[in-house]
């Protein structure tokens, strides 16, 4: 019999704890289940609500299915991801959200699939975005068009975190232990054989998305300098427009005040060349400084994450 460890990120998801639990637990007594014995790693990334006691319940309750790793305050995702990368001890490794928007019921095809030995993972990915703002949708698509252009590294549009994993893939993963995680991108670094398997967007199960729209902004700019020296060079290709421009300007200065004069006597060109240029400066220092200030946090040795409770 195998074990299965399934990993689970949680913040502020009291009500959908429970929800979950029950819904694995019917998975997991399907016939063809019957080889697969299930582990669940919660990990709660410093939840504010109820969900740290939903967990301990759980875990007086089935202290042989569900465990949990509770950080010290909220980390982020990619470092729940982590910790339970570093907590899960089955043969087979899988990711999920506990909101229900993953469905439980795709996880048998999805373990069959990896039985093969065709696979090293088998992946999710969304083919609809029903329920869904248009304007996020839209921000999404252009995401992944824009990272692939600039990327080696392709990232499937539309793929979930939710996966199954076999343990080769799990310690290549954890043997990448940079502070700055975009795990999808990690996911797709590292290579092996992985074969997507599609489903329909589904509703949360209870409870708030904690996702801005800002927060997913940040995230995705993350993802595109953790994964793409671009932005560097596209500063680099702006600074060279900015000199021509700058160039350019000069000569039809010149050739103005030559045949038609100049009754303001330039200050207005000239302050509008240095503002130009000034705010080319500052864009391309912006660029720079976010690539240092990853330097820096890699450099400092930081722990990913720090645990208050874990059983």
């Amino acid at each position: 019999m195998q074990t299965v460890s399934m990993i689970v990120p949680c913040f502020n998801e009291q009500e959908s704890v429970p929800i979950y639990f029950n819904a694995m637990a019917k998975i997991f007594q399907k016939p063809e289940m019957q080889n697969y014995a299930l582990e669940l790693w919660f990990i709660d990334d410093g939840s504010s609500d109820a969900t740290l006691s939903e967990l301990k319940k759980l875990n007086k309750q089935y202290p042989d299915v569900a465990h949990f790793v509770s950080f010290s305050r909220n980390f982020g995702k990619e470092s729940a991801i982590y910790a339970g990368l570093q907590a899960a001890t089955g043969e087979i490794v899988g990711l999920m959200d506990v909101d229900l928007q993953d469905p439980p019921e795709l996880l048998p095809q999805m373990l069959q699939e990896l039985s093969t030995g065709d696979y090293d993972t088998i992946g999710t990915r969304r083919i609809g975005r029903e329920g869904e703002p248009a304007f996020r949708s839209f921000l999404s698509n252009l995401f992944y068009k824009f990272i692939n252009k600039i990327s080696k590294v392709e990232i499937i549009p539309n793929t979930r975190d939710y996966r199954v994993m076999t343990r080769k893939v799990v310690n290549t993963v954890l043997s990448m232990p940079e502070v700055n995680r975009f795990s999808k991108g990690i996911f797709s670094w590292v290579g092996f054989k992985t074969k997507y398997l599609d489903f329909e967007n589904r509703e949360r199960v209870a409870g708030t998305t904690s996702w801005s729209l800002w927060q997913l902004f940040e995230y995705s700019l993350e993802a595109i300098i953790d994964f793409s020296a671009a932005p560097l060079a596209i500063a680099s290709f702006v600074g060279i427009f900015a000199c021509v421009v700058s160039v350019l300007a000069i000569i039809f200065i010149i050739f103005r005040t030559i045949f038609f004069g100049d009754p303001t006597t330039g200050w207005p060109s000239l302050a509008a060349m240095i503002l130009f240029i000034g705010g080319i400066q500052l864009f391309c220092l912006g660029i720079l400084g976010n690539y240092i200030g990853r330097i820096y946090s890699e450099s400092k040795h930081r722990p990913i994450y720090v645990i208050n409770e874990k059983k």
